[in-house]
């Protein structure tokens, strides 16, 4: 959603190293037109290969500085654990958003998560979140309930943005 996917028999991977890093078309312009409007951005992520053996913690977080970096993305949460280890951050449950809502004094239910999987969506719903599903036709588990499909993070940041309009010519 933010950076391409290594997909593989159809189900998404996580690129391996800053060198399989790509950014995708239209993110950066997402996240600018997002934070111009006062939007706090913050990017929640599984990533069990670190448990599993196949990743280390220390190649996801240089990943996720260099996002950053290139970005202006100042919040990641990670949750390094397994479907086995059943901790209470690893989406679908809520905690790794929870937890940054509580953290950074956000409001869930002004909120909205994006995500490309079924996890992502579920995550943001039990939290209280709006939610955007990018649809990238994984061959995997849909989600079954969103607020909005979008094909693009640039997408989903308009609809936000047009929601976002929406909401404060009601209140005034």
């Amino acid at each position: 959603m933010i950076n391409r996917a290594v997909v593989r028999d159809g189900k998404p991977h996580p690129p391996r190293s800053i060198a399989e890093l790509e950014i995708l078309p239209g993110v950066a312009e997402a996240i600018q037109s997002l934070k111009a409007r006062g939007f706090l951005l913050v990017v929640v992520s599984n990533q069990p290969d670190v448990a599993r053996g196949t990743q280390l913690r220390e190649t996801v977080e240089s990943m996720n500085r260099h996002l950053g970096s290139a970005l202006g993305i100042e919040h990641f949460r990670v949750c390094y654990h397994d479907d086995g280890d059943n901790c209470h951050c690893r989406k679908p449950k809520p905690g790794l958003v929870t937890d940054a809502a509580k953290l950074l004094g956000i409001d869930l239910s002004g909120s909205v998560l994006v995500g490309d999987r079924w996890r992502d969506i579920s995550a943001g719903k039990a939290a209280g979140c709006g939610t955007i599903w990018i649809d990238r036709g994984y061959r995997e588990r849909r989600p079954e309930d969103f607020d909005f499909r979008a094909e693009s993070l640039l997408e989903a940041s308009r609809w936000i943005l047009a929601r976002d309009a929406h909401i404060k010519q009601e209140t005034t």
